[in-house]
């Protein structure tokens, strides 16, 4: 049985020198002056992800310069909760000439990242986009055309490259462990509480997060690109709304709060619980009218809970993904099918018996001899994936990239597109080629 701790992951990340110090590194993260950033999308990932803890951990190479949003309740709350001393803005253009900033983050609604990406792209600035990078086949072409136009580049956080089980995996595939990569099998499974969270949000409406197939579903999709090295070719899906929303149930309201059926309701959430929630929505629904709390069984979603994919990369490797967003626990099996062998992985993240210690991997060979690897959880959010993605950002950018982890447009993409052509796919019946989607062609293989 082997095991994988922090400092054997950290060695292999680069980022340590055979000192045990931290790599040098002499890009964004070194400038004499602080980099000057602006943050527009104040919503719960905006803050507690890229706010709080940015300006906590990097106030001493960065700082907010301005925050923006669209309701001046959720930006101000936003500036107390991150404690910064900059202006706030609901006016994004104004914010941008006003504070001259040279780095851009955004993580506002999906539908609406392509506006903000562009706009920084055009203005010089450093780019990052919370994933997914866009939710259509269009708004991604547009940030390749803006990427042309103006030679910037766009930086997409998918920080679920940086978790050490799924480069753990990546090593293991490099290394020939099951042979030539064949097939894929992926299913992921939404408890009812992380499940359900998505139907009370904005997420459960197709305009604004272009559904599941996309908004979840694309780090799902990054880690298999990731894994694979290679990209999706064609797609062809299922999809189907069996929990959520009107059809599904006899009674609905618009949200939690002034629901007369909240005693029956199993989905009922009581928001008055998270003093959080409670300043940052409850307290600023007059400015827009956005429920927090919305009702699951609204008749407003027009999204899938039950999706099974199967695609295709040009590498040959065939996939069978399924995501059900309405399940007793949380957690997904993953299965590789190569020419020597076959790797497992169970992570189960909420299970009524518990969770383990550690996450393992099985390694099998063809003819019956195992191996098995198990990998210790870190501290730290997703994981401890959340910071690791975060160093490499701001503070160690020109570190060695070993592991391929850093994102840009085109794995931004990659992973949208296969959300996308799974969504166009279930609306036409039709097997959706991802060449005729917009410019770009994919390749066989990445590196």
């Amino acid at each position: 049985m082997k095991t994988i701790n922090r400092r054997k992951f950290i060695q292999n990340t680069g980022l340590l020198t055979a000192s045990g110090l931290l790599a040098p590194s002499f890009g964004y993260g070194h400038k004499k002056q602080k980099s000057r950033v602006v943050l527009v999308g104040t919503g719960g990932r905006g803050i507690g992800m890229w706010g709080a803890p940015v300006q906590e951990e990097y106030n001493d190479i960065l700082e907010f310069v301005g925050l923006c949003d669209i309701n001046p309740g959720r930006v101000a709350y936003a500036k107390k909760k991150m404690k910064v001393d900059c202006p706030i803005y609901t006016d994004f253009d104004k914010m941008m000439k006003e504070t001259k900033p040279d780095t851009l983050i955004v993580t506002t609604t999906d539908a609406t990242h392509h506006e903000y990406i562009i706009k920084g792209l055009e203005a010089g600035l450093r780019v990052i986009s919370e994933k997914p990078m866009t939710t259509d086949e269009f708004k991604c072409q547009e940030i390749f055309d803006a990427e042309k136009r103006t030679g910037n580049n766009v930086i997409v956080t998918f920080n679920m490259r940086y978790s050490s089980y799924v480069q753990q995996i990546w090593e293991l595939l490099r290394n020939g462990e099951v042979g030539d990569i064949k097939s894929v099998d992926l299913n992921w499974y939404l408890d009812t509480s992380h499940g359900a969270s998505y139907f009370r949000r904005w997420h459960g409406e197709k305009e604004h997060g272009g559904t599941l197939l996309v908004h979840k579903a694309t780090h799902h999709y990054d880690v298999l690109n990731y894994w694979m090295d290679s990209e999706p070719e064609e797609v062809f899906a299922y999809g189907s709304l069996d929990y959520y929303g009107q059809k599904n149930n006899k009674f609905n309201s618009t949200n939690c709060r002034p629901c007369p059926h909240k005693s029956k309701c199993n989905f009922y959430w009581d928001i008055t619980e998270s003093q959080s929630s409670m300043d940052l929505y409850v307290a600023n629904e007059k400015h827009d009218g956005y429920l927090r709390d919305g009702c699951i069984y609204r008749k407003e979603i027009d999204i899938y809970d039950t999706m099974a994919v199967q695609y295709k990369y040009a590498n040959g490797v065939k996939v069978n993904y399924s995501l059900t967003a309405c399940s007793p626990y949380e957690g997904y099996r993953l299965a590789i099918n190569g020419s020597k062998g076959r790797l497992d992985a169970w992570i189960k993240s909420s299970m009524p018996t518990g969770v383990p210690p550690y996450q393992e991997i099985t390694i099998r060979n063809l003819f019956g001899n195992v191996k098995n690897i198990k990998v210790m959880p870190e501290s730290g959010g997703h994981g401890g994936s959340d910071p690791r993605l975060k160093d490499k950002i701001f503070r160690y950018p020109d570190a060695p990239d070993l592991y391929k982890q850093s994102a840009g447009s085109r794995d931004g993409a990659m992973s949208a597109l296969i959300g996308i052509a799974a969504r166009n796919s279930i609306e036409t019946g039709k097997i959706v080629r991802i060449e005729d989607l917009t410019s770009l062609v994919p390749v066989a293989k990445k590196s």
